[in-house]
């Protein structure tokens, strides 16, 4: 991340401590500033398979098409938006966060 990022995200930080923006205005611009991360294929797959879940599982929860997971897993295609965003979640907080 850039130092200006940083340091953003450190004031903002700062002023929910103080009361002076709430957690979840917080949370917002967090999401905004920091891109989600970039998925490999081999990331998806090794993510989809920690879950334990099918490809059609998987594509049901991401809103996708089972051939759309298919080939992101293959390399043919490379989430991006709201798939990305989705990913992250998934990795850092399990598919419950969905349910």
């Amino acid at each position: 991340m850039s130092r200006m990022i940083d340091e953003a995200l450190e004031t903002m930080r700062d002023l929910e401590q103080v009361g002076a923006v709430s957690k979840q205005t917080l949370r917002d611009f967090e999401a905004q500033a920091v891109p989600p991360p970039a998925y490999s294929a081999e990331a998806i797959r090794c993510l989809r398979e920690h879950l334990h879940v099918s490809q059609a599982v998987f594509a049901a929860y991401l809103n996708a098409s089972v051939s759309t997971v298919q080939k992101w897993e293959n390399g043919e295609k490379k989430p991006s938006g709201a798939a990305l965003r989705l990913l992250s979640v998934i990795e850092r907080r399990g598919l419950e966060v969905l349910v």
